[in-house]
C-alpha cells in the first residue's frame, strides 16, 4: 500500500455495494483515505464532516440523486472547490450536461477498469495541486478581478462564486484578452489530456460564464474556439 497519498481524503458515493467495495479497495491500495456513502443525503453529511479533496459521485441514487447532492455540496462553505467527478452508467448527453451545470469537474462512465479510474483520480488531484506563480495570483481585466489563490472573482465590485472548472476556464481566457483559444487547447489546459470529456463540455461552461459574468465578454469563433473580449 502506498503512503504518499495518506493525507488525501476521497469520498466515494454509490448505492451499489459492489462499486463501493471494488473502487474503495483500489483507492485504499493507493493509500488514500476513503470514506463512503450510499445516497445523496448521506454524501452531503459525510462531505461536511470529512471535507474531502475529491468526491466520486454516482448520479442515480435513492433519497437524493447525485445532481442534487452536487448542487448542495457546491453551496457548502469550504467545499466550493472540492473536486467532484460523476461515476455512473448513464452516458446520455443530458445527464452529462446536468452534471456540469450542477458544478461537477468531470464525468466518468462505468464500467471502468480500476487502473484507468486510478489514473483519472491521480490526474484530477494533480491538477488541483498545480499552483500558479505568486505574481500571477491576482489579476484584473477591465472590471473583473481574478484571485487565483482564493478562487474568487470580483465583477464590478461584486463577488461571484464559480465552480472550479468555470473559474479555470475564465482564468485561462482572461490571461490573454482577445486571443482566440482553440478548443483543443482549452480542453488540455482546463481538463488535461488524461481526462476524457465530451465535446460539448466547453460550450456548457461558456454558457454558464456568460450568464454570470456577461454575454458580451465571451465570443465564439466558429470552428475554432473562444476568446474573452475586454470592454
Amino acid at each position: 500500500m502506498s503512503t504518499e497519498n495518506k493525507d488525501i481524503k476521497i469520498l466515494l458515493v454509490d448505492d451499489e455495494p459492489d462499486i463501493l467495495e471494488i473502487v474503495g479497495y483500489n483507492l485504499n491500495l493507493e493509500g488514500y483515505q476513503v470514506f463512503t456513502a450510499k445516497n445523496g443525503v448521506e454524501a452531503i453529511s459525510k462531505a461536511k464532516k470529512k471535507m474531502p479533496h475529491l468526491i466520486i459521485l454516482d448520479v442515480m441514487m435513492p433519497e437524493m440523486d447525485g445532481i442534487e447532492a452536487c448542487e448542495a455540496i457546491r453551496q457548502t462553505k469550504g467545499l466550493e472547490d472540492t473536486i467532484i467527478t460523476f461515476l455512473t452508467a448513464r452516458g446520455e448527453d443530458y445527464s452529462q450536461l446536468a452534471g456540469f451545470d450542477a458544478g461537477a469537474d468531470d464525468y466518468i462512465t462505468k464500467p471502468i477498469k480500476p487502473k484507468v479510474l486510478m489514473s483519472k483520480v491521480k490526474a484530477l488531484l494533480r491538477r488541483k495541486k498545480e499552483d500558479t506563480k505568486p505574481e500571477d495570483q491576482i489579476t484584473q481585466v477591465g472590471d473583473i478581478v481574478i484571485n487565483r489563490e482564493e478562487y474568487k472573482i470580483i465583477n464590478k465590485g461584486k463577488e461571484i462564486v464559480l465552480p472550479r472548472k468555470e473559474f479555470e476556464l475564465l482564468a485561462l481566457l482572461t490571461s490573454k484578452p482577445n486571443k482566440v483559444f482553440k478548443r483543443e487547447v482549452i480542453l488540455e489546459k482546463v481538463w488535461g489530456n488524461e481526462v476524457v470529456v465530451g465535446g460539448r463540455t466547453i460550450d456548457v461552461h461558456i454558457r454558464k460564464l456568460r450568464e454570470k459574468i456577461g454575454e458580451e465578454h465571451f465570443k465564439t469563433v466558429k470552428g475554432v474556439g473562444y476568446k474573452f473580449v475586454e470592454n
